[in-house]
């Protein structure tokens, strides 16, 4: 399939984007290589291949369900910047 600059510039005017004259040839160079890979894509054989969503089967670990009481507060304030009566301070983004 060949891209020409005709449709480059009706593809731009559709997406609202501004392409200046001397950009439409080589931009048609491009899609019409953009295009020819998809027409090699479309020759691979897919009969009987499932679709994955992942390149690599992947489980992920389980830990066990159970409440902790964390009661380490002192630990983790103790890498704020600054911290008052127990909660971390930030500055005020709204005034």
């Amino acid at each position: 399939m060949s891209v020409t600059k005709d449709d480059v510039r009706k593809v731009a005017r559709l997406s609202r984007i501004a392409v200046p004259e001397e950009r439409l040839e080589s931009l048609a160079g491009e899609l019409t290589g953009i295009m020819g890979w998809i027409e090699q894509l479309n020759e691979v054989d897919i009969e009987g291949v499932e679709p994955m969503t992942s390149v690599v089967a992947a489980n992920l670990p389980m830990r066990e369900d159970k409440v902790t009481d964390g009661d380490i507060q002192d630990q983790v304030l103790a890498n704020a910047p600054k911290a008052d009566e127990g909660f971390f301070v930030v500055p005020r983004s709204v005034e």
